[in-house]
């Protein structure tokens, strides 16, 4: 490998843009990462991507997908995902050519400017962050479906569910954003070991339940397929996408991956399609064997299915146990994927520096889980999965919409920055990303863009009010 290059000098349109080999060399992506140890191979990458993925959105949201499309949900959750491989292809380039823990910040950074950098990782904050709190919403309902299944009895209202659903504070909630903190700041490899069983576990689920559903699929319940028309299948696909959130956080990882040249690319391709392949099994298994109209609004809509299918809870109760087990691992990786977002700002000097210091002990960022465990666990305690869900979306997207461009601004800007992986079919697919994420936004309604109006507005003001001034870069181009 070359030597680092000097930072570069401020852009001629006045942006601060940072040169990835400077992000490379801080970060020690070639070596070790800033503190960070690289202990993740690929098959655990690959496993930590399907944890912060396969979650809430297909064992909560699937009936919400299902009420807008009917059974032409299978197509809403392809749309779903042919968005996200083409972003997919994006971060693949980008996180092996930039293999630092930054993800679409990092990437930002060294393409479009520092301003449309701290706005994507404050839009990162609402993706991982807000994520958190909704995954953990819906982690509360299984265990409750759980414990019906095992002991004919649930928790009491007031305290599983948030003052929007019935209740007082969602206990539940609190407890399992709590307990992926403890393990978190214990140690990647002990994180990565727990992500990956609880991967194979929820991924051996939702095959068992597709085998048990498909044994009462009549085709009679797939029509009419477009119930709600094409609307309803573009309004379905934006539901649909929360199913996806949370692929890009395998580029997180950067610094704590062996290989991530080669094993980043990889993993989310992986992950990807193994991902998709379950989901559309998963949404024609339940419409065929019950009917959409028995799927649309159930939140625990898998554990029901296998429960008249079988006539019995016990099949029920093993669903909801792997809902368990599945949400949880998202909230494990998600969380994980937020600290080392909000290290890599803090080490751009735009949020404060407690974020980016990593224990020497554990070799993780423990003031940084914590805090950010606090955080989210107050939204988890009372907030409802549905009023988050189209803002996160849509946060989401706008991010996706950022790093597809950036892969163009890189290849114009640095050719010289080269990975394993290079986007096909270039600069066609980045453009194809960002339409359908476009499109997509658009499915959100505008009530979700006037929410997220005001979030980036808020943004904008932090970081004219506390970024900016901060900013490492600035201080280097002023001390040049």
């Amino acid at each position: 490998m070359s030597p680092p290059r000097p930072p570069s000098p401020p852009h001629p349109s006045g942006r601060r843009i940072k040169n990835p080999h400077q992000l490379i060399a801080e970060s020690g992506a070639d070596l070790e990462g800033h503190g960070l140890k690289r202990t993740m191979g690929l098959f655990q990458l690959v496993c930590f991507g399907v944890g912060a993925v396969v979650g809430t959105g297909i064992f909560v949201g699937l009936s919400d997908s299902v009420a807008e499309a009917g059974p032409a949900v299978v197509l809403s959750f392809v749309l779903a995902a042919i968005t996200c491989i083409f972003t997919a292809f994006s971060f693949a380039e980008l996180g092996s050519a930039i293999p630092v823990s930054g993800s679409s910040y990092s990437f930002a950074y060294a393409t479009l400017g520092e301003r449309v950098a701290f706005l994507v990782g404050w839009c990162l904050l609402l993706e991982y962050g807000v994520s958190v709190s909704a995954v953990a919403v819906g982690w509360s309902q299984y265990v409750n479906e759980l414990l019906d299944s095992l002991f004919g009895a649930q928790l009491p209202a007031a305290l599983s569910a948030g003052p929007g659903d019935g209740g007082v504070i969602n206990l539940p909630a609190v407890l399992v954003v709590m307990m992926a903190a403890t393990l978190l700041v214990r140690g990647v490899r002990e994180s990565a070991g727990a992500t990956a069983a609880m991967a194979v576990l929820k991924i051996t689920i939702l095959i068992l339940f597709c085998v048990i559903a498909f044994t009462a699929f009549e085709h009679g319940n797939l029509t009419p397929f477009f119930a709600h028309g094409a609307g309803g299948v573009t309004a379905g696909a934006s539901l649909a996408f929360f199913s996806y959130i949370g692929f890009d956080a395998i580029t997180t990882a950067g610094e704590e991956v062996k290989n991530p040249r080669r094993n980043i690319p990889v993993a989310i391709m992986v992950c990807i399609g193994l991902v998709t392949l379950l989901y559309c099994a998963v949404a024609l298994a339940a419409i065929g064997a019950l009917g959409p109209g028995a799927v649309a609004s159930r939140p625990a809509a898998l554990s029901i299915v296998v429960d008249q299918v079988t006539d019995s809870t016990i099949g029920g109760g093993v669903i909801a146990f792997g809902a368990v087990v599945a949400i949880a691992s998202v909230v494990l990786a998600v969380m994980y994927g937020q600290t080392r977002i909000l290290m890599s700002m803090s080490r751009d000097g735009l949020i404060p520096r407690v974020f980016e210091r990593v224990s020497p002990r554990t070799s993780t960022p423990v003031a940084n889980t914590w805090i950010v465990a606090v955080v989210f666990a107050v939204p988890a305690a009372f907030a409802s999965l549905d009023v988050v869900v189209s803002l996160t979306t849509i946060g989401t997207l706008a991010t996706m919409v950022a790093v597809n461009l950036a892969v163009i601004v890189l290849r114009r800007r640095n050719p010289e920055v080269k990975g394993s992986f290079r986007v096909p079919l270039y600069p066609l697919s980045p453009l194809l990303g960002v339409g359908f994420c476009l499109y997509l936004m658009y499915g959100t309604g505008w009530a979700t863009w006037i929410q997220f109006a005001v979030f980036l507005l808020v943004g904008a003001t932090v970081y004219a009010c506390y970024g900016r001034g901060r900013s490492r870069l600035a201080a280097a181009d002023t001390a040049r």
